[in-house]
């Protein structure tokens, strides 16, 4: 989320933090929820555990302890919502100091991902933290033994292979940290990447073949911290942005020169032929970038869907605009992950100061739907699930977390991956709000596996059915 770095309040509409943890299962609904969406879908962001956030811009609103939310669907029903905590040193401390030493030492209020039949949320750049589907914290990894170090929230997964790509940049040497972890969470590839000192890299992008990382402009600045900034980040026009290409297995990286920028999250990458890498990504002209002398930030912009094409052999880099559109938080059918793809979706942003409705590219024709989403209300990313039995990249559901600034409450709306232009297929109605947030996943039910992975939600502790509450979702429409 971007906004007037001097003016937002971070305790009031859809930032504002919940103060309590709890179990809903008497849920309202508008519409068919569809019968074969069985699953849950969390979403993770930043919520302090005394209940308010301290300071007005991003800066302190990242930082912010890891809250999960969780909302179950199964058979054409939503059994239940939650709310939890991460259960961390950090949670401890305030909750319960006695076993505070006992609990992990990091904060995963970004991303959630399951990969080798467990369940990880993830923090910018801490380790992640094992957790269920009914949002308990597990703790220390079991099954990724390579990822304890720490690693980036915005992983990528191989829909083919099942490996997992990673990396982690710090503030400290080593800055930069490149992995393969196979589909069964062996660690294989660990290597340091040289690069001339620390930046702020949030997120990756992998080709069938290749990995892509980008160093750009945002950076450090340990003086900050003096001057009453929560995290050292700033813009730093000095800096020369560029894209790191390298063989998915380790080799050498090739760096590319780009316009200043900062890309906070991209959409997706792909090969074309043997010696051509696309890569589309959110873009910002400029991005945390200081003004009276140090003393605030200005305003940032918002961020655009632009193509950058690599040529290996020339070694060229061609920067295209897709579209003029304010957007964040894109996302893709995961499936599509590193190859050629056609359909993205993203969250709009209208203004620096709003995440206000939703939009769906066709790049193979150029063409945009969107979802609208009325002034004064707020939504989150829309995540894409793909139909089980589905044979085409968009044949699947978006679901979207929406404030209603009117009754200070959020729904959950379900919409046509083909088609988010009409009307919800269904609206989940919770008489509270989820407060925003980063990203989220949809955890589809599997059985037959272990406690960390996804399971039905009642039996990784959801309200549902199994809980004799068959009434608890109530139809409308």
């Amino acid at each position: 989320m971007t906004s007037d770095m001097t003016t937002l309040d971070l305790n009031a509409g859809a930032t504002a933090p919940v103060v309590d943890e709890i179990d809903l299962v008497d849920l309202r609904v508008t519409g068919t929820i569809p019968r074969d969406l069985n699953g849950v879908l969390i979403r993770n962001g930043p919520n302090p555990l005394q209940g308010r956030f301290e300071g007005n811009n991003v800066l302190n609103w990242w930082p912010e302890a890891a809250m999960w939310h969780g909302i179950s669907f199964q058979d054409g029903r939503v059994t239940g919502y939650r709310n939890r905590w991460a259960r961390t040193q950090r949670w401890a401390k305030v909750h319960a100091p006695d076993i505070a030493a006992s609990l992990l030492d990091t904060n995963p209020n970004v991303n959630v991902l399951h990969h080798a039949g467990e369940i990880l949320a993830l923090a910018e750049g801490g380790a992640p933290l094992a957790m269920t589907a009914g949002l308990e914290s597990l703790g220390t990894s079991r099954r990724h033994p390579g990822l304890a170090g720490g690693m980036t929230a915005h992983p990528k997964i191989d829909p083919e292979t099942g490996e997992l790509m990673t990396f982690r940049a710090d503030w400290q040497k080593p800055w930069l940290r490149y992995g393969v972890t196979d589909a069964n969470g062996a660690p294989g590839v660990d290597v340091e990447i040289a690069v001339p000192s620390a930046s702020m890299m949030h997120d990756m992008a992998i080709t069938a073949t290749r990995s892509i990382l980008l160093d750009l402009n945002v950076a450090y600045d340990f003086s900050m911290l003096s001057r009453g900034y929560r995290m050292p980040l700033r813009w730093h026009d000095e800096r020369q942005a560029r894209i790191g290409v390298m063989p998915r297995h380790g080799g050498e990286v090739r760096w590319f020169e780009i316009a200043p920028c900062f890309i906070q999250h991209g959409v997706n990458a792909y090969d074309v032929g043997t010696s051509t890498v696309v890569l589309d990504a959110v873009r910002y002209t400029h991005y945390l970038r200081v003004a009276d002398r140090g003393a605030a930030f200005e305003d940032n912009p918002v961020g655009v869907l632009r193509r950058y094409v690599i040529d290996l052999d020339r070694g060229t880099v061609t920067e295209t605009q897709l579209d003029d559109a304010g957007i964040e938080l894109p996302r893709i059918n995961e499936g599509r992950t590193g190859r050629p793809y056609r359909f993205a979706y993203a969250a709009e942003q209208p203004t620096n100061r709003e995440i206000r409705g939703v939009v769906r590219y066709d790049l193979a024709d150029a063409s945009m739907q969107r979802y609208r989403v009325p002034e004064g209300d707020q939504n989150s990313e829309p995540v894409f699930v793909a139909r089980p039995d589905a044979t085409a990249e968009d044949d699947g559901w978006l679901l979207v977390c929406v404030y209603r600034r009117a009754t200070d409450t959020s729904d959950v709306v379900i919409l046509d991956g083909r088609d988010i232009a009409s009307a919800p297929i269904a609206t989940v109605q919770l008489p509270r709000r989820i407060p925003a947030g980063f990203h989220g996943a949809w955890l589809p039910i599997v059985s037959g596996v272990n406690a960390t992975a996804v399971r039905s939600p009642d039996a990784a502790g959801m309200p549902g059915a199994g809980q004799s509450r068959s009434s608890s979702s109530r139809s409308r429409g």
